[in-house]
């Protein structure tokens, strides 16, 4: 199939990021972004500077209004819980049959669903793909080396579009097991909560490095348990995602978690950081794992945070005096 033109929906700091490296693989890029003021930024002066400063673009990132003009690919960069008034705006018609690639890392609130579920309730015709990896938008942009997983249900197209947008500095691994991607991508969010929690409240590096690795067996359990391939815990979008997103002050989340750590109240602290995902994913990873029947208690310790129900020093308290069990 073509892959020759990309359309990617949300001209925030990730779907910019996104552009340019769509770009340095040779792509035409049409970047869709509500705000006139951006459109017009991008396309004048070829910065983004609202999302990454003064960072020049690649001149074939075009900014558009609304996508209007057929594509080969179509790329969602909104986040999580804005995904499917995104997609019904583009109706199911505009996107039959087209490769659609999935990239927010949240679970739908209300729903439950994963970020293609979403997609495939809105446009059933729509072919699903999910990007997710230990990437931030800064070092993509900036053509720093990411390497990601690309995940779709065909083999031979998967690798044709990781292929197609594998750039310099871009390496997008093909994978099968979209579930398992997806859901690593939005539960990793959830425990860099708590890491950042745990550093914010000065527990130490030790603490930190426990809730991790708890945080990655807890993590397993779910996501085998929905069906997911015990090999994408392992990879790029399981453990790489991740570790980086639990020890990086450059995720909003961990920074999110820092300040809870420290006490703030949740509410208070989305002015400060901006989005963080796992804000809006913690309840639903916790009522997914009530469903599975599967303990979570890093989870619900995550969602007690955010309600401001207990402080990490009484949640960490009541952690670690639970009865002791066999890691094995």
């Amino acid at each position: 199939m073509p892959l020759e033109r990309v359309a990617i929906v949300g001209a925030g700091g990730w779907g910019t990021a996104l552009a340019q490296a769509a770009a340095a693989a040779g792509r035409e890029v049409l970047l869709v972004a509500r705000d006139p003021t951006i459109v017009e930024t991008i396309n004048a002066t070829h910065r983004n500077p609202r999302y990454l400063g003064g960072l020049p673009l690649d001149p074939r990132i075009r900014a558009v209004p609304s996508l209007d003009e057929a594509v080969d690919l179509l790329v969602m960069a909104v986040p999580a819980q804005a995904t499917r008034t995104a997609l019904a705006a583009l109706g199911p018609e505009q996107l039959q049959g087209l490769p659609v690639l999935l990239t927010a890392k949240g679970l739908e609130a209300g729903s439950l669903r994963r970020q293609s579920e979403v997609l495939l309730e809105t446009a059933p015709e729509a072919v699903p793909y999910v990007l997710s990896g230990p990437s931030f938008a800064v070092d993509v942009a900036a053509g720093r080396p990411t390497a990601v997983t690309l995940a779709g249900d065909d083999a031979a197209a998967t690798e044709a579009l990781a292929a197609a947008l594998a750039g310099p500095a871009l390496r997008p691994y093909a994978a099968g097991d979209r579930l398992g991607v997806e859901m690593a991508g939005a539960l990793k969010n959830v425990y860099a909560l708590g890491c950042g929690a745990v550093d914010g409240a000065g527990l130490g590096a030790s603490a930190r490095s426990a809730l991790l690795a708890r945080g990655f067996a807890e993590m397993s359990r779910i996501i085998t348990g929905l069906g997911g391939s015990p090999a994408t815990l392992t990879g790029l979008a399981g453990l790489g995602d991740l570790a980086l997103s639990c020890t990086s002050t450059q995720s909003r989340n961990y920074q999110f978690g820092i300040a809870l750590g420290r006490g703030e109240p949740a509410a208070k602290i989305s002015g400060k950081v901006g989005l963080a995902e796992g804000v809006a994913t913690a309840p639903v990873a916790a009522a997914l794992a009530r469903q599975l029947r599967i303990d979570a208690p890093l989870i619900l310790a995550v969602n007690q945070l955010l309600a401001d129900r207990s402080s990490i020093a009484e949640i960490v308290a009541a952690l670690m005096s639970r009865p002791l069990k066999r890691e094995d």
